[in-house]
């Protein structure tokens, strides 16, 4: 039987009645749960997202070979020289993030855990990566969590009577690679203590929860703070919380590098949490090192043989298969289907296949969608996107599949863009979110999206 198949299968078991248990199920244990995204729940379908276990093989051993050849490509940019002059010139990294990447995290992997953003179409003939989130990716914890959720709804219940299914767990995964990368940097401290750093009043701070709460299960103490709530002093990082001081010996960074030093201005290299890492007081997991590999202009490196070349054929053959074509933005010559082309006109003239993004944003923040834009609309994009860090990309194959709703009482079934976002652990994929939308700018942060859990389904 096809996926396509058990997929229709399950649409057939809503009727009204189990779409109504299923649902008062899955909004009772959200709230239960703090599976919210600020004010809003998680998940507003009946269905979770369902591959096969050919899909998850071939999403793993893609995403496995375009992580490592990341890694290849950025590492010059480590060490110095022209090769690494050349490299940094796509990522335009700013003199404080230089200075920070200069810093040695302890630990050899420059991204522990991240997340890569894709579309993986439901007939699995497509599979194409858009974003690599390698310094602060989110939703590990909510994922683990509503996969729970969602296997004791009424409708899954039945569903399992005939197929078998496989959750993807990941919440443990982010735990041994916290603790990993802490005693490969020598145990700094002696005892493992975690502070989950990011800023107050955001919209993933339940997650932040459940992931301390994760933790302490676990034995090991977490904190949540802000950076303001860091001190160092005598050779220790200290969380000061509530009238609380915690020792700190594991920071689990979801503060993004950015907004750290765009809050800290000229300060921010004299930040406690810089001062602590540079001493080697603590691990940060993510290191700054993720800076590397997290900028859009990423993808540029990634597609231009100039950067590529010496990658291994089966890694040349995954970013031909994976990743679009992409170039930073501004003036001047660049090659397209092995063609030479002069980039700025070429924008211009092919709003159609093309969008704008900032070299480092995030929740869909800037981006211009071509295709959906008029032509003056495209032009003052383009003009903004000449005066800050931009990447210009190609349109890729956007992934559609049926989910359900209950309506009133009623179950409607209809299309939703669907992307597949596996996590990774170094260069490893174990587990995957799925966002889904409406609209094409697919984001939960830009208010466009819904979240599901993803299970493997033997078909």
């Amino acid at each position: 039987m096809s996926l396509s198949a058990a997929i229709d299968a399950y649409h057939r078991l809503l009727t009204p009645e189990l779409a109504t248990a299923s649902w008062t199920h899955l909004t009772s244990a959200m709230r239960e749960r703090q599976l919210y995204f600020g004010d809003r729940p998680l998940t507003t379908v009946l269905r979770p997202r369902l591959i096969s276990a050919t899909q998850y093989a071939w999403l793993q051993q893609g995403v496995n070979l375009v992580a490592e050849a990341a890694r290849t490509v950025v590492a010059p940019a480590r060490e110095g020289g022209a090769a690494g002059q050349a490299v940094r010139d796509i990522l335009l990294l700013t003199p404080q993030e230089e200075a920070l990447i200069a810093m040695h995290p302890g630990y050899l992997e420059p991204s522990a855990h991240s997340r890569m953003d894709t579309f993986l179409t439901v007939d699995g003939t497509s599979l194409q990566f858009v974003e690599y989130n390698a310094e602060s990716p989110a939703a590990i914890a909510y994922e683990d969590l509503l996969s729970e959720v969602f296997l004791a709804t009424p409708v899954m219940q039945e569903f399992m009577r005939h197929y078998t299914l496989r959750s993807l767990p990941a919440r443990h995964r982010l735990l041994e690679m916290l603790l990993a990368s802490w005693r490969e940097a020598g145990s700094p401290g002696g005892e493992p203590t975690v502070a989950i750093v990011d800023w107050y009043g955001l919209p993933t701070a339940t997650e932040f929860a459940l992931f301390a709460a994760f933790f302490a299960t676990h034995g090991l103490t977490a904190v949540i703070c802000s950076p303001d709530e860091l001190q160092f002093r005598d050779g220790q990082l200290l969380a000061e919380v509530a009238g609380k001081t915690t020792p700190v010996t594991i920071v689990f960074k979801r503060v993004l590098t950015t907004e750290f030093l765009l809050h800290y201005g000229d300060a921010a290299l004299d930040h406690p949490l810089v001062h602590a890492y540079a001493a080697g007081a603590c691990v940060i997991v993510n290191s700054f090192q993720a800076k590397l590999l997290h900028k859009k202009s990423l993808f540029a490196l990634l597609s231009d043989a100039q950067f590529t070349s010496t990658l291994s054929q089966p890694q040349q053959a995954a970013l031909a298969a994976h990743i679009p074509w992409t170039r930073v933005v501004r003036p001047g010559a660049t090659s397209y289907q092995d063609e030479q082309i002069d980039l700025l006109p070429f924008i211009r003239n092919n709003r159609d296949r093309l969008l704008l993004k900032p070299n480092d944003e995030y929740g869909g923040k800037g981006i211009t969608i071509g295709w959906e834009a008029s032509r003056d609309e495209w032009e003052a994009a383009l003009t903004a996107a000449l005066r800050e860090p931009f990447v210009v990309q190609e349109r890729v194959q956007i992934a559609y599949e049926p989910y359900p709703t209950l309506v009133e009482g009623k179950v409607e079934i209809s299309q939703r863009l669907v992307d597949t976002d596996p996590f990774l652990f170094g260069s490893h994929v174990e587990g995957s979110l799925c966002r889904l939308s409406t609209v094409t700018l697919l984001n939960v942060t830009a208010g466009g999206g819904s979240t599901v859990p993803v299970f493997v389904i033997d078909v």
